[in-house]
This record gives structure tokens, C-alpha cells and sequence, in this order.
């Protein structure tokens, strides 16, 4: 298995709570030493929005999964005292149309109590509004773009855009910048050209890489669009080779970035290819990715900390080989920031109703933890805290991390 991104961290986040939480269960012996929780009053429901088929499946199964992973674990400590726990995962086929679809089923559910998701910040800005209507808290283990927590004018005059909106990955206002300082000043590419899929997450990250490389240096000699689903890149590649770049920038996720990479090759323009955390999968190389090319990726590696054990050994021991993926510590601790929130508003023992949909918002933004991914806690706009960061470089047909860090300007 391949190295992920995760924030670097501390063991898995809610477990003093939920010890605290096994004690005052009705059932003796709660779910840790062989007993079997109370689950009288019924099942609540975690909803899951993602992309479970598609390109991007990948990514978004890892998700799901990761989700389950920490219902199970909830279920079994007694986390929640009388509820059982259950994940509703909805495919969001990364389309923001089919993401709205999605999260119009979760919502009219009584009984969902937050929804983790989404992968792709086009498609969140769909489910936002929807979910925020009812009440409903959503954790993103993988949007990065700014707008989503702090609108377009992010920059100068940040303004919170959903009270019911967070997330546990660092934002593009840093991961861009970030990726640029080492672009520019650790690879020495001063002529950059940059090729996006035109999507909310592509054209922002572009955008933040486009001004660093400016205070740096070095200069955008061109600047080039293709579709999410084009397959023939040669009228692209033409333009940009005449630029003479040094390397390409490509905003974007990895289905396009794959093949272009190699078409680049190919074509004679054999230059690092550099991507945000949209191509940092292993299925990046496997369509195309060179040796060479670059990522930056939120987090530190996943299995570079020990502080990252708890999940990975229990994700390996509930699901075998199957992959997490670049984004799977990060909803198992966004699974456990809702947790922990229901867990929070029904202290004393008190019953699911939709009266508790504020105390829910009001706990899950007040959530902390030592998660997988690291400490998790959300900011006024309902971004992480954890800014950490990395660069990875296709090596010997895999991605090796070569830096970690935060972007300090």
C-alpha cells in the first residue's frame, strides 16, 4: 500500500469520550469487554456523500469505508449511550447535480445526524445550502477550496458561509502557495505554464499557485484549459511546448492528469508535471504519471506516524488490502467529529429529536480530538487548524514524500 496524506497527529480522536460515555451505559460491560450495548432507543444515521462509482471511485470508497470504520468502533465502546449508529452512504459520482440529489435524500431523514463528504468542492457547494436548511452538520474530509468556509473574498474580507460547515483538511490559499515555494525555489523551475480542468478546484488552486510563483520569481508563461473528460491532449501540449516551460502545473484531479503527463512525454515535453492533492493517488501513475512529476498533498504520510497506527492497523484489519486512500484518515476523523458531537448534545441521556439539531452544530464546531490525522478542531469559519502540508515526487513508479511542513509565506 501506498503512502497517504494525513495531518500529523495523535491516536485516534473521542476516546476518552467514549470510555466516558461506555460507563454510563444502561448495559453492563458496554461494547469493550464482550458486552453488548443498550440500543433501545433506536438507530441514528451518519450520511456519507462521495463518489462511490466514476474515475474518482477510488478516493471516495476510501471515504465511505473510513466512515464505517468509525461507526463500527462507536457502536462497539458504547459512544453514544441507547442508539445504535449506521453510515447511509450516497454516490455523488463527483457531479454536483447528483451530490444535490444525494443530499436531499439525507435530509429528509429524521434520523441522519450529519453527513461527512464531500470529495469535491464543486459538488459541496451544491450540498451546502441543502444540508445548512436542515440543521444538518457537515464534515468534509477533503474539500479544499477557500470560498467554501470564508467566500470569494477569502483573502481580504473572510466571512463564514455555513454555520453547518466544516472540514478537517487544510485549504488551497496554503496547499497553492506551498506547492509554488517548492516549484520555484527547491526544483528551480522559474517558467511555469499551467494547464487546469476548469472546476472550482482546479481554477483555485491554480490561481494561489499563480501568485506565489509571482512573489518568487518566476513567471506563467501560459496558461491553458482541457475538459474533465478529454482524452486527446496534443492541441494543449503544442501550445504549451512553444512556451518553453520548465514545468506544467496541471489543476486538476488525477483521471486527466495521468494521460496528460505521458501525451507531455511523448510529445517531446518531458517536464515535471505538479498537482495539488486531486492527483496524489496511486491510479495517477498507473494512467500515465512520470517519474519525477510532483504533488502536494494535505497532511503528513499516513504510515510515516505512529500517532497514525490506530487507524491503519484497524481500516487493514476490517477491510484487508482494500486501499484508504488519500482522504480516508481524514473521514475517519470527520466520522468522529460528528460522533462526538451527537454524543456531546444527548448527555444525561437524552432523546434524538429534531430540537437537537442546534446543540448538534453548536458541538461539532466546538469539537476537539487527537485524531488519526492529528489535533481536530475547527476555527470560526469552520475550517481545521492543521495546516500541515507535503510534496511527494514519483519515484521508482511510486510516490515518495520529500517534504513536509507548513507554508509560512
Amino acid at each position: 500500500m501506498r503512502k497517504h496524506s494525513v495531518k500529523s497527529a495523535a491516536i485516534v480522536g473521542a476516546s476518552l469520550l467514549v470510555l466516558a460515555a461506555c460507563g454510563s451505559n444502561k448495559t453492563e460491560g458496554g461494547g469493550t469487554n464482550g458486552g453488548s450495548c443498550d440500543t433501545s432507543k433506536g438507530t441514528l444515521t451518519v450520511g456519507v456523500v462521495a463518489p462511490l462509482s466514476g474515475n474518482l471511485s477510488a478516493l471516495g470508497v476510501g471515504i465511505k469505508q473510513s466512515a464505517e470504520l468509525a461507526v463500527d468502533e462507536a457502536n462497539k465502546k458504547c459512544t453514544v449511550p441507547g442508539f445504535k449508529l449506521t453510515v447511509s452512504a450516497q454516490d455523488d459520482e463527483a457531479n454536483p447535480a447528483k451530490g444535490a440529489q444525494a443530499a436531499t435524500k439525507l435530509s429528509t431523514d429524521p434520523n441522519v445526524v450529519g453527513v461527512v463528504g464531500t470529495l469535491n468542492s464543486s459538488v459541496a457547494q451544491t450540498v451546502q445550502p441543502i444540508l445548512r436548511d436542515k440543521k444538518i452538520p457537515m464534515v468534509s474530509p477533503a474539500n479544499t477550496s477557500p470560498t467554501l468556509t470564508r467566500g470569494n473574498d477569502f483573502l481580504t474580507a473572510p466571512k463564514r458561509q455555513f454555520d453547518n460547515y466544516f472540514r478537517v483538511c487544510t485549504t488551497d490559499d496554503l496547499q497553492g502557495p506551498y506547492a509554488a515555494n517548492y516549484l520555484v525555489e527547491k526544483a528551480g523551475k522559474k517558467k511555469i505554464a499551467i494547464i487546469t480542468d476548469g472546476k472550482t478546484y482546479g481554477e483555485g488552486l491554480a490561481a494561489e499557485l499563480s501568485k506565489q510563483v509571482a512573489k518568487k520569481g518566476g513567471t506563467i508563461v501560459g496558461s491553458e484549459k482541457v475538459g474533465e473528460k478529454d482524452t486527446d491532449f496534443s492541441g494543449v501540449i503544442a501550445k504549451i511546448k512553444a512556451l518553453g516551460p520548465e514545468a506544467v502545473y496541471y489543476g486538476g484531479e488525477y483521471p486527466v492528469a495521468g494521460p496528460l503527463s505521458k501525451q507531455m512525454k511523448d510529445s517531446g515535453l518531458d517536464v515535471p508535471l505538479m498537482g495539488g492533492d486531486g492527483i496524489f493517488d496511486g491510479k495517477y501513475i498507473e494512467l500515465g504519471g512520470k517519474e519525477g512529476d510532483l504533488a502536494t498533498s494535505v497532511g503528513a504520510p499516513t504510515e510515516s506516524l505512529a500517532t497514525a497506527k490506530a487507524f491503519v492497523d484497524a481500516y487493514k484489519a476490517k477491510f484487508g488490502k482494500e486501499d484508504y486512500a488519500a482522504y480516508g484518515a481524514f473521514s475517519y476523523d470527520a466520522t468522529n467529529s460528528i460522533i462526538g458531537g451527537l454524543a456531546k448534545s444527548l448527555e444525561g441521556g437524552a432523546a434524538w429529536d429534531e430540537s437537537k439539531r442546534d446543540a448538534m452544530l453548536t458541538n461539532v464546531a466546538a469539537y476537539t480530538a487527537s485524531g488519526a490525522t492529528g489535533e481536530i478542531k475547527f476555527d470560526e469559519y469552520g475550517d481545521s487548524t492543521n495546516k500541515v502540508l507535503t510534496v511527494y515526487q514519483v519515484t521508482s513508479a511510486k510516490w515518495k514524500d520529500v517534504q513536509t511542513g507548513t507554508y509560512t509565506g
